[in-house]
């Protein structure tokens, strides 16, 4: 942890990510097949880019851990 900085976590408790797609993450445009999401509601693969983006245009880092069918935690540190 950065000091003097706010550390956000968000968990989830979905299928989670595996080790292979974690480091494909934040690439553009990259979508992951999931058993628990309808095909009709895909995503355009940019939001964690754009959260990247913006947490180290702040100095800050962003983190995934998770842990297949258990979910995942995304954190952002960003200092004050």
């Amino acid at each position: 942890m950065l000091p003097d900085s706010v550390v956000v976590a968000v968990t989830d408790t979905g299928e989670g990510i595996t080790p292979e797609n974690i480091e494909k993450l934040f690439n553009k445009f990259t979508q992951f097949a999931s058993s628990a999401r309808d095909s009709e509601h895909k995503g355009t693969g940019l939001g964690l880019v754009i959260v990247k983006g913006i947490v180290e245009a702040h100095d800050g880092v962003v983190r995934v851990g998770s842990k297949l069918k258990s979910g995942s935690t995304f954190y952002f540190t960003i200092p004050l």
